[in-house]
């Protein structure tokens, strides 16, 4: 059994600043919005987009997804902190192109919601994050949620298709674990 420590793919460069581009450009346009629907939305009827079933509707969320935890605000700033960390410290390790955009979604998401948990009312680490899609009334979301569902959903495939972090394919891996032995 080998114990080699390099990765299964060393030609393949490291994949950080795909991640890091991507997580930027969710973030800038997370909050861009979020800043849109503060403005045009306070105050506001909620505005049909698709029927009754999309909808803009502004909503400020002090807890989780359907605003779980609505007294905790500050551990959710606390556990948005540690992803960003977490994240940065998988993606450093990437080669892989696929998991750099998933990493790159969930990055951009986690750090949008860290961001409106320190710097917006009521107060640093205790702030609420801005929610304006409304779904059908079953939850109210923003960008940041939708790179958030496709960047787990991107995980999901990616490990369902056995595609390690340095892009190679985990049968391909075992077969040369095994012709190694």
């Amino acid at each position: 059994m080998s114990t080699e420590t390099t990765p299964a793919n060393p030609a393949a460069p490291r994949r950080l600043p795909l991640t890091l581009l991507v997580a930027a450009v969710l973030l800038v346009l997370d909050q861009l919005t979020k800043l849109w629907a503060v403005d045009a939305l306070t105050g506001q009827a909620p505005i049909p987009v698709i029927g009754e079933f999309i909808r803009f509707r502004l909503l400020y969320n002090p807890g989780a997804a359907f605003s779980l935890g609505a007294d905790s605000t500050w551990v959710f700033a606390i556990l948005s902190g540690v992803a960003v960390i977490a994240l940065v410290w998988i993606a450093v390790r990437v080669r892989s192109t696929g998991w750099a955009l998933a990493l790159g979604l969930l990055l951009g998401g986690a750090s949008t919601h860290l961001l409106d948990r320190l710097f917006r009312d009521p107060g640093f680490a205790r702030g609420h994050v801005v929610d304006f899609i409304d779904y059908n009334g079953w939850f109210v979301g923003n960008v940041a949620d939708i790179a958030l569902f496709f960047g787990a959903v991107a995980l999901l495939v990616l490990s369902f298709r056995g595609v390690n972090l340095d892009g190679s394919l985990e049968r391909d891996k075992k077969a040369e674990d095994a012709a190694a032995e």
